[in-house]
């Protein structure tokens, strides 16, 4: 059974990460708070270990920062952080974009086809949650058939980043995105036209480098 532990600490440490991460990104934990292991630990029902591990991980992606013998806290909100990470992230999927429309199928058009419904339904309700979820969901669909497991890794690790700013600016009235862009994009898959596919997500994605200027 001693081999199975490595698993279980992986999953913890794993579980650990998603909740604090998800905490962060959707505000719970807001910009500039102090976070201790111990509290938080307590709050997920884990031990500090695993914590401790989703710290670490946090730190390397931006979400955290800590000072030696001090203290860890959430990183403020920083437009050129989120710049950077739109440009990137944006590129990920132009990549991702080209390399999945030659295999796209019937089930993969369903899906995104499905995804922009409940995208359009949460914007016009105004579910910030909901709409950015449908929108993971909708480009992940790209994501999977690029079969890209480094763009995916790069998008997995830089999207959290953008999406605490585009919560903090919808909340401010700040509309989220465009149905009819996603629609454009689909369409071009369904065309076989990675150009074209490339071309729309460059439009998504700028649109998101724009609303990290002041």
């Amino acid at each position: 059974m001693g081999a199975m532990q490595p698993v279980r600490r992986t999953l913890l440490r794993d579980q650990a990460y998603a909740s604090i991460r998800d905490a962060i990104v959707g505000g719970d934990i807001p910009p500039g708070s102090i976070v201790r292991d111990t509290d938080l630990a307590a709050s997920l029902g884990l031990s500090r270990a695993p914590v401790r591990e989703a710290f670490s991980r946090l730190v390397d992606e931006g979400l955290l920062e800590t000072k030696p013998q001090s203290h860890t806290r959430v990183t403020p909100l920083d437009a050129a952080h989120v710049r950077d990470a739109a440009a990137v992230v944006r590129a990920m999927h132009e990549l991702v974009a080209r390399s999945a429309v030659p295999r796209i199928e019937p089930a993969h058009l369903y899906a995104m086809r499905e995804a922009n419904r409940r995208f359009a339904a949460a914007v016009a309700s105004g579910d910030v949650e909901g709409a950015l979820r449908a929108d993971d969901d909708l480009h992940g669909v790209l994501v999977a058939a690029s079969g890209n497991s480094a763009a995916r890794a790069t998008i997995t690790r830089y999207t959290p980043l953008i999406r605490r700013l585009e919560r903090q600016r919808f909340g401010e009235g700040v509309t989220c995105g465009s149905a009819e862009l996603h629609e454009r994009l689909i369409d071009a898959c369904a065309d076989g036209d990675p150009d074209a596919a490339a071309a729309v997500t460059t439009e998504i994605w700028r649109a998101l480098e724009e609303l990290a200027h002041p």
